[in-house]
């Protein structure tokens, strides 16, 4: 039996590995995603089945329990709540981890006998690594779900107190493994209690418009945490499970540094966001702006030779996602060519944007990153922002008082027309203003994304 059950363990990671490969091109995502489902359903009866008599009853109990409210929420959850639904999953996972060095702490004996050295180490570092994972997801989901500011939280003297919890963890942990886990049973529960003082305060000083690369640090931490709890449950499964998320969500992360041209220390410790806003950029004055109608936008789109939609959050937000694909579809038919400029952090968390599009059944082909979509702007006729706001904001390569100075962005100002979908002149989650909106080939259509973009294609339909 044994034998049968490494066996399938080994078959379930080579399918999280082959599901993780086909994740690098949206036409074969959907089969990743079924041979890594599939791979969990083998990993999770191999653990049914591990417990033996004593305890496969709860671990079954637990997988359908687990089940249930994984099929309630792909079902329920809206896609414009998935970043924090994410956030949440990912949060339960380290938490679980750290659950599970607590009961490890306290079945071998609560610091009354000595523990294997590579137990000893491993329980320290899940413990804390899991407790940050999973109390900085939960203030991530806290921001996403506006239920606080996404603004920073910041205070006098923060980075100090961040450092002595630190130091206080760090104490604790040496502590913990010097001795092989002898210590009071109250030094472990101070230790997880610290770690996840830490998480709250790792997450509370970084600005809405930074999610999608905290959920992705987070998102590593967790797999590095149950890497390492691997070693305490003896779990190669595990071992190697959490090496695959913790690896894939620390290279997303650089990645995606990279992309918003900030190091990872900036965007973890800038506070990005705090600012009010900046200096309106080449007026020196209020902007101006141009506000337009639905039917001289029409218009524009019809007797354009090529479109780029440039979706954002306010897509996600009023779920225009089909309602892009037909106006899209629309213009087509017109013989107007059509892309998607996206870039790498719009949205909430990573990937947000393809996933909506992908929803609707935008052809992948026309799905350009950033680095392929900007040399189209120059040619095209029209470049339709759907909510998006601060990756197409120029400020970024013009004001050195920016907080997003040097960042890459969409080059919506190169089109020959910019027309803006928003439902108000309010600054996007960073909190600074656009001068985008203020420049002579911008125009400003106000109202609902989704309404707006069906008005959009009734007035293409009767031209």
């Amino acid at each position: 039996m044994s034998v049968a059950i490494d066996f399938a363990d080994l078959v379930a990671i080579a399918l999280f590995i082959y599901g993780l490969h086909e994740l690098n091109s949206p036409a074969t995502a959907r089969r990743g995603n079924r041979f890594a489902m599939l791979g969990m359903a083998i990993a999770l009866v191999g653990i049914v089945v591990r417990t033996g008599a004593v305890g496969w009853a709860a671990a079954a109990v637990g997988v359908a329990l687990g089940a249930a409210i994984g099929i309630y929420a792909a079902v329920k959850v809206k896609m414009t709540a998935m970043p924090q639904m994410v956030a949440l999953y990912n949060g339960a996972g380290g938490g679980a981890v750290a659950l599970i060095a607590t009961v490890e702490f306290y079945v071998k004996g609560a610091g009354a006998f000595a523990l294997d050295p590579v137990v000893a180490v491993s329980l320290a570092l899940s413990a804390i690594i899991g407790a940050i994972s999973f109390a900085g997801s939960i203030i991530a989901f806290l921001k996403l779900q506006e239920v606080m500011t996404g603004r920073p939280v910041t205070y006098p003297g923060q980075q100090v107190v961040n450092a002595v919890v630190l130091l206080g963890i760090a104490g604790l942990a040496a502590w913990f493994i010097a001795t092989l886990g002898v210590v009071p049973a109250w030094e472990f529960d101070v230790l997880i209690l610290a770690a996840l003082l830490l998480g709250m305060l790792f997450v509370l000083p970084i600005g809405g418009a930074d999610m999608p690369v905290v959920i992705s640090l987070l998102n590593s931490f967790t797999g590095v945490a149950v890497a390492i709890a691997g070693f305490e449950l003896d779990s190669t499964l595990l071992i190697i499970c959490g090496a695959l998320v913790g690896a894939s969500g620390t290279i997303l992360t650089m990645a995606m540094s990279r992309a918003m041209n900030r190091p990872l220390t900036n965007v973890l410790f800038g506070a990005f966001g705090s600012t009010g806003g900046m200096e309106v950029a080449a007026s020196g004055g209020p902007q101006q702006i141009r506000s337009t109608t639905a039917d001289d936008v029409a218009v524009m789109l019809a007797y354009a030779s090529k479109v780029i939609f440039v979706p954002g959050y306010g897509m996600a937000v009023a779920q225009a996602q089909h309602s892009v694909k037909a106006l899209a579809d629309q213009l087509e038919k017109r013989g107007v060519k059509i892309l998607y400029a996206i870039h790498p952090v719009a949205g909430r968390m990573p990937g947000h944007m393809n996933v909506l599009l992908a929803e609707a059944n935008v052809p992948y082909n026309q799905l350009l990153d950033m680095e392929d979509a900007n040399p189209e702007f120059p040619t095209a006729d029209v470049a339709l922002v759907i909510g998006a706001n601060d990756v197409t904001n120029p400020a970024a390569r013009s004001v050195a008082s920016s907080p997003i100075y040097g960042m890459p962005i969409l080059d919506v100002d190169k089109a020959a027309n910019a027309v803006v979908l928003k439902r108000s002149m309010r600054s996007g989650f960073a909190g600074i203003e656009n001068p985008l909106y203020e420049m002579p080939n911008t125009s400003m259509l106000f109202g609902d994304a989704k309404a707006s973009v069906d008005e959009l294609t009734a007035a293409v339909k009767a031209l």
